[in-house]
């Protein structure tokens, strides 16, 4: 099985994280816009957006941690 190291970030505990955020982060970002009275449009298009910065945090933590075990 390929491991690519994510499952050791943040104590292991990313996994986990990682599937409540990209469950509920896209709610939380609609709900508030939503409620800070923007349109419905652009709530949504919001949301869609905070989806990658999940996978983005993931990427540079991972490169972080393969810099720092290489030196």
């Amino acid at each position: 099985m390929f491991d690519d190291g994510s499952d050791e970030l943040i104590g292991g505990a990313w996994p986990f994280l990682k599937r409540a955020l990209i469950v509920f982060l896209p709610l939380w970002v609609y709900l508030i816009f939503w409620t800070a009275t923007h349109q419905i449009f652009v709530s949504a298009i919001a949301a869609g957006f905070s989806v990658p910065l999940i996978q983005l945090f993931e990427k540079l933590k991972l490169k972080r941690k393969m810099d720092s075990e290489g030196r």
